[in-house]
């Protein structure tokens, strides 16, 4: 972790939760977040995403309170518009918690401890659960997903479980669960989309009211 700033500024949104190993597209349209990006541009390219908790909307423009787990990204594509709204993809680095939040600029900024990489491992029992629920959750769809990760892509361990946690279209809640449980990723995983299968037999009545299993 070295190689990370210990400073980065901080980006909260309400329904937006960042994973390591996935790219993110993002559009920036308020000043201040404009004047983040402006800086960071030019110096390390990192933003710790956040996710806003509570009651946030009453305390929008000041500090409201965030979730402890969080992941920064890196800027790797950045377009700013005519109007001066940015355009950016943003690839997911590291977990981080907080130590400690300054307020000097319009934005927020925070020393943050960054989080070593978890330990997400699969074993032939969980990869054969795992695609098994995704079938039952998503339908025909997952045999060409799983044969387009695993077999033609080759991801496996962290690298499918967040590719997989960060698309799937659960609420925003719950993919912040599945961020916050580390190395327990691929279990919580498994345990949120059992309970989506068995809500979804029970009738529109057990529905979340999401648009789709997808994002």
């Amino acid at each position: 972790m070295a190689d990370l700033p210990e400073i980065i500024p901080l980006f909260p949104l309400p329904n937006f939760v960042l994973f390591p190993g996935v790219q993110a597209p993002l559009h920036i349209f308020e000043p201040r977040y404009r004047e983040m990006l402006g800086d960071v541009a030019q110096d390390h390219g990192m933003i710790g995403m956040i996710m806003l908790k509570g009651d946030w909307e009453r305390d929008y423009y000041a500090n409201p309170d965030v979730y402890e787990v969080r992941c920064a990204g890196k800027i790797t594509t950045l377009a700013r518009l005519p109007d001066g709204r940015f355009n950016l993809l943003l690839d997911g680095v590291s977990e981080f918690r907080i130590i400690r939040e300054f307020r000097d600029r319009p934005y927020r900024t925070a020393q943050v401890q960054w989080c070593p990489a978890p330990q997400i491992e699969l074993d032939d029992a969980m990869m054969a659960g795992l695609r098994e629920l995704l079938v039952a959750f998503l339908g025909p769809p997952a045999h060409d997903l799983w044969r387009s990760l695993v077999d033609q892509r080759g991801l496996k361990g962290a690298e499918l479980i967040n590719f997989i946690c960060f698309h799937l279209d659960v609420a925003p809640i719950e993919k912040q669960t599945l961020l916050e449980a580390r190395a327990n990723r691929a279990g919580c995983l498994l345990d949120i989309l059992t309970f989506q299968v068995e809500e979804r037999k029970l009738g529109p009545g057990g529905a979340t009211g999401s648009s789709g299993p997808l994002q």
